[in-house]
């Protein structure tokens, strides 16, 4: 069987999306199917294309058997909201002949990750043109909060249009799936039928990502006593995160000697972060870790925190909390009642308000002062990991969806599930 995927990010990029794409692709290629894939130049989430690349080129590899074909892309060092338009819209049309090269041969499926949503148009066009099923993979509703963030100038106009776009490509999908169940739920609002949607959310290996037995190698590394109190945020650091609460937090805390803020990361948003800190001694700023490192990293944390903008909403599922369930360290999010952060954290962690820093001050000092309850925190989002995020799980599901989706099959048969089921079922 043939799927080629397409998709803005991939590997070698550590976080986000590409990390995710990348790690589907080789276990589709280790469990026998034909994969080839049409991505950019690593650029994310560093906002510049990597050494050893040109974002000017057409570039074929071969990555650990699987063909990659890259495609130019025009990176803004400052992303606006239009430069962000132009940033997708350049990979959208310099990807287009790559994928009209790979008509002829003739694979089974289409797989376009969205973001970026533009390339799905001239996917769904291949998919029509040499027979495939065309499936779409929503990781973020780009539309929905690209404008709800404001991000995009003439919102009133724009929106209407925009939302007719992506709704006439999403229900022209055979397939279409997200990573959440209120994602999925919103799709259906953007008329895609419940028959043709699935979950196939982010996920870990909690093989790798665990608990460990002593204190972190990391925190030695660092000079981070044992007795300091870590509060950790790890991802992506751009507008949705809304990571102002945090410095904001650390400034109240400030007189606590016991408490060390730790930001690791990339994004946009990261030198003013540094500028908003630069006077504090209790926030530290870390580069992003390797693959390797990961679950040192994740362990350094006596607390994590999971801050959302408000407007994102189930706009976007954090895939950094997988990592942070899994380290079974305590977690702190924010997230208002009924969104999917709020339905898993109010089992397995502590939930405050979106943007609220004084409830964030208050959530840390409580668990700081309470050992035990941290551990129980932690214990329960291992837990929950474990049975609901595993990634062997998680992909053996979608690997038999993706077999049985182009032989006309119930793609749910072997475990994939609709949206019309909860992950908690």
């Amino acid at each position: 069987m043939q799927i080629l995927i397409v998709g803005i990010n991939f590997h070698p990029e550590l976080t986000g999306i590409g990390k995710y794409t990348g790690e589907m692709a080789g276990y589709l290629h280790e469990k026998g199917l034909e994969v080839r894939v049409i991505t950019a130049p690593p650029y994310y989430p560093y906002w510049q294309i990597q050494p050893g690349y040109k974002g000017w080129q057409y570039r074929y590899e071969n990555w650990n058997g699987i063909p990659v074909i890259r495609t130019p892309l025009w990176v803004p060092a400052r992303p606006t909201g239009l430069k962000r338009l132009l940033h997708l819209f350049s990979f959208a049309i310099s990807s287009f002949p790559a994928l009209l090269s790979q008509m002829a041969w003739h694979p089974d499926i289409i797989f376009c990750v969205a973001p970026n949503f533009m390339n799905a148009p001239f996917a769904l066009l291949a998919a029509r043109l040499c027979g495939a099923k065309f499936w779409i993979h929503i990781q973020d509703f780009e539309v929905d909060t690209a404008f709800g963030l404001g991000m995009l100038p003439g919102g009133k106009r724009l929106l209407p249009l925009a939302t007719a776009f992506e709704k006439a490509v999403l229900r022209r999908a055979d397939h279409v799936s997200t990573i959440s169940e209120n994602m999925g739920i919103k799709a259906m609002q953007k008329g895609v039928p419940r028959e043709r949607l699935g979950l196939f959310p982010n996920w870990v290996d909690t093989q790798q990502i665990f608990p460990l037995n002593g204190t972190s190698e990391l925190r030695a590394k660092l000079g981070i006593p044992i007795d300091k109190l870590v509060v950790l945020y790890h991802g992506s650091m751009g507008r949705k995160q809304g990571l102002e609460i945090l410095i904001e937090a650390a400034k109240t805390i400030s007189g606590n000697p016991a408490i060390l803020f730790i930001l690791c990361g990339e994004g946009v948003a990261r030198q003013d972060l540094e500028l908003l800190a630069s006077n504090l001694d209790n926030v530290r700023f870390l580069d992003v870790q390797p693959d390797d490192r990961l679950n040192e990293l994740v362990n350094l944390a006596d607390l994590h925190v999971l801050p959302q903008i408000a407007s994102a909403g189930d706009l976007v599922m954090p895939s950094k909390l997988t990592s942070m369930l899994s380290s079974g360290k305590a977690v702190i999010g924010c997230a208002h009642p009924g969104t999917q952060v709020w339905q898993i954290l109010q089992k397995t962690g502590y939930l405050i308000s979106p943007e609220d820093s004084t409830q964030l001050v208050k959530a840390i000092n409580e668990l700081a002062g309470n050992p035990k309850e941290r551990e129980r925190l932690g214990k329960l989002g291992r837990a929950y990991a474990k049975q609901h995020m595993e990634r062997e799980v998680i992909l053996s599901e979608v690997l038999e969806a993706i077999k049985n989706l182009p032989k006309g099959k119930n793609i749910y048969s072997s475990g994939y599930r609709p949206v019309s089921e909860k992950l908690d079922d």
